[in-house]
């Protein structure tokens, strides 16, 4: 998609990472936010489009931090279900941008929701389940032209998931015991790979490449996170004993009850991917799922961030889950900083989305009003500067493949 320039004008501004701004204007040339500013600081060069955005609201586009869309598509059934590879406990060589489809409709509902970067990661069958990718809501001939970053992290699930899986086929993992040990033995094994991998370089010698192994390697060097999905607070403290024991950049996802030991998240500066917030306690570790555990683990001064899981909630309604989450007394600027800048620190992409800040990406989203009011909707959604959703006519409107390369 080719960067674009626009100039929003009159809105009331929330950077997010610094004081709104009445009267604001948003600059977008080639695709990156050139200024953000009240009226009498920003020069809006000539050739600019202008969108006049009195009485609207401008946000940074959303991030969602842990989603499956693309991989688990909608309407499409066992066809388009991609998420898991369950056919060993460790697939940590497999990569989630091999199986998005930039079709799934789940893509038009993020625009509609505001969300204009998303993290889709494999799911939560395996305790090594792969790589995630980081790629924006819309606007590629393939996926590639939509890639924020190709690999952001290692997805890893803790708890009943494989056990059930691995269980279920009277196969090792069965229990917790077992599936901590995949994920013990499978560092050992990297950090013994890299050892003999450095070796060979050194003594130029031939080396079998082991493309798991070197995935791994890539963790405990610090390339990659450690996303580990677990919800109960024995399961959270099992992550961090494991995070301790190979020195990687551990980030929780879904956090059930990480209200339980938040302090020791607090302490660790461990970060949460919360939610999804609207299911319901489906299986014994959601017995104590509630929106308020949020607003109890930030306020013990976790760095939170907001997910849908998408397809489990839709992934448009994940300003909604932080609406609610401010009902329940997450404080209204975290709840925005859990929609943005958060996520976008956690998973390493804050030099390009999360904030409207001079040099990131223009991806900008005019509301109707406060986002975090249910009445609000997004009018406006711009990728790299480029207008690729809009509210006209009672109805959104994506702009469609065809349009965007004619």
């Amino acid at each position: 998609m080719t960067a674009s320039s626009i100039a929003i004008v009159n809105a009331h501004v929330v950077p997010v990472v610094g004081e709104p701004i009445e009267n604001g204007t948003v600059l977008v040339q080639d695709g990156r936010i050139a200024a953000v500013g009240s009226a009498s600081e920003v020069t809006v060069p000539e050739g600019v489009r202008v969108l006049d955005a009195a009485g609207r609201w401008v946000l940074p586009g959303f991030v969602e931090a842990h989603g499956h869309v693309g991989i688990h598509e909608e309407a499409n059934g066992p066809a388009g279900d991609d998420t898991n590879e369950m056919t060993t406990p460790n697939t940590a060589a497999v990569r989630a941008i091999d199986a998005v489809n930039i079709d799934d409709e789940g893509f038009r509902d993020a625009l509609a929701g505001g969300v204009t970067a998303i993290v889709v990661k494999p799911g939560s069958g395996n305790p090594i389940g792969g790589q995630s990718v980081a790629l924006k809501s819309w606007g590629g001939r393939t996926i590639d032209e939509q890639v924020i970053r190709a690999a952001v992290s290692v997805k890893s699930a803790l708890g009943e998931n494989p056990k059930r899986v691995y269980g279920g086929k009277n196969q090792t993992p069965s229990t917790r015991l077992g599936v901590a040990m995949i994920i013990r033995e499978a560092f050992v094994e990297a950090q013994n790979y890299r050892a003999q991998r450095d070796d060979a370089e050194r003594e130029g010698k031939p080396f079998a490449r082991d493309l798991a192994k070197e995935t791994l390697v890539r963790v405990l060097d610090g390339e990659l996170v450690w996303d580990q999905h677990t919800h109960r607070h024995d399961d959270i403290a099992t992550a961090i004993r494991l995070a301790d024991e190979f020195g990687y950049r551990l980030v929780v996802n879904h956090g059930t009850e990480g209200h339980k030991i938040a302090d020791v998240l607090a302490e660790r500066d461990i970060p949460v991917i919360f939610g999804p917030m609207f299911t319901s306690r489906s299986k014994v570790e959601l017995r104590d799922r509630a929106i308020g555990n949020l607003a109890k683990i930030a306020a013990a001064g976790v760095r939170v961030a907001i997910t849908t899981d998408h397809p489990v909630v839709p992934i448009n309604f994940l300003v909604h889950q932080a609406s609610l989450a401010v009902k329940e007394g997450l404080p209204r600027q975290t709840a925005l900083e859990a929609l943005t800048v958060n996520p976008a620190s956690f998973l390493g992409l804050d030099d390009r989305v999360g904030a409207l800040k001079p040099g990131l990406d223009g991806d900008v989203v005019v509301w109707s009003g406060d986002p975090l009011d249910v009445n609000s909707r997004a009018e406006h959604v711009f990728i790299d500067g480029t207008e690729v959703y809009r509210w006209e006519d009672g109805a959104g409107r994506v702009t469609e493949r065809s349009e965007r390369f004619a």
